[in-house]
C-alpha cells in the first residue's frame, strides 16, 4: 500500500489553513492533497494510535475539532504535526502523506464505519 520511498514525489509546498482545518500538501509531480486536521490526527503513525503490532490500533474518538498547532520538519523526509490535544509522537514521512492523499476516501470511509461500529463520536464529550 505504501508507496516505495525512491518513487514518491517531494512536497513543493505544505500549507496549513488553521480556519477551515486542512493541511494542503502540494507534490512535484503536481498532485495536491487536502487533509483534514481529524484524518491526520486520527491516523497517526504513532504508536499510540496504531499499537504495536496487527489489531492493537486504538480507535480515536472526539477529534472532530483538533487543529494542528505546528509543524516541525523531521530531516529532509518527514514532519512532526502537533495536535492541539497535545498528541505530537507521529513522524509523517512524505510517503505517508502521498499514501493518505490517494487513499484518503477509503480510509475516511473505513474509520467511519469503524466509528459507527463502536457506537462512538467524533464529537469532544
Amino acid at each position: 500500500m505504501a508507496a516505495a520511498a525512491n518513487s514518491t514525489p517531494t512536497p513543493t509546498e505544505i500549507k496549513l489553513h488553521q480556519k477551515s482545518r486542512v493541511l494542503e500538501i502540494t507534490y512535484a509531480d503536481g498532485k495536491t492533497f487536502s487533509l483534514s486536521c481529524e484524518f491526520l490526527r486520527v491516523h497517526s503513525p504513532s504508536a499510540e494510535v496504531r499499537g504495536h503490532g496487527p489489531g492493537q490500533e486504538v480507535l480515536q474518538v472526539g477529534k472532530h475539532e483538533v487543529t494542528i498547532n505546528r509543524i516541525e520538519p523531521v530531516g529532509t523526509y518527514a514532519v512532526q504535526l502537533v495536535f492541539s490535544d497535545g498528541h505530537d509522537t507521529g513522524i509523517y514521512s512524505w510517503d505517508l502523506l502521498y499514501n493518505f492523499g490517494l487513499h484518503h476516501d477509503d480510509m475516511w470511509a473505513e474509520y467511519l464505519k469503524r466509528m459507527q461500529e463502536a457506537g462512538a463520536s467524533r464529537e469532544k464529550k
